[in-house]
């Protein structure tokens, strides 16, 4: 991440919404993401303030991690293996894409587990009875090596 990034990322949260939205825009615009370059910069800026969420984003932080997230899943619709595997098999969905990710690794929900807090927690969240903490969005990320946008 740059140090201009890094240094917007670490101020005070003193500003409006608006100066931290606008702040956010400037340093990577909000626009479709066509190259690989972009993709790697948007997946790091989106990483770092999901990272960040449980300590708590202002409403424009949240609000460009929303729109970041839909553009960094767009780019992946389109040129990633996996999520065109997933919508060959009924959609694209988190928990679809966990469960794809599980199957791909050769993972069982006793591995899963160790990942999300406990096998009954992994059971919960195939089952949809409970959703991706942020905190499992930012370690399932990592250990798949994926964008966090594919949990969002």
């Amino acid at each position: 991440m740059s140090k201009t990034m890094t240094k917007t990322m670490t101020k005070k949260r003193t500003r409006s919404a608006a100066d931290d939205y606008m702040e956010l825009v400037r340093c990577f615009p909000l626009r479709p993401i066509r190259t690989r370059a972009d993709y790697q910069l948007a997946a790091e800026i989106l990483a770092d303030l999901v990272g960040r969420a449980d300590e708590g984003l202002t409403a424009g932080e949240n609000d460009y991690a929303d729109v970041l997230s839909r553009l960094v899943r767009e780019y992946d619709q389109q040129h990633s293996s996996i999520l065109k595997d997933l919508a060959a098999k009924g959609g694209v969905s988190p928990i679809n894409a966990l469960k794809y990710l599980i199957e791909e690794h050769g993972m069982n929900t006793i591995a899963l587990g160790k990942l999300v807090g406990g096998s009954g927690q992994a059971s919960m969240i195939l089952n949809g009875k409970r959703e991706l903490s942020k905190a499992n969005i930012r370690t399932l990320a990592g250990h798949f090596n994926v964008s966090p946008a594919l949990f969002l």
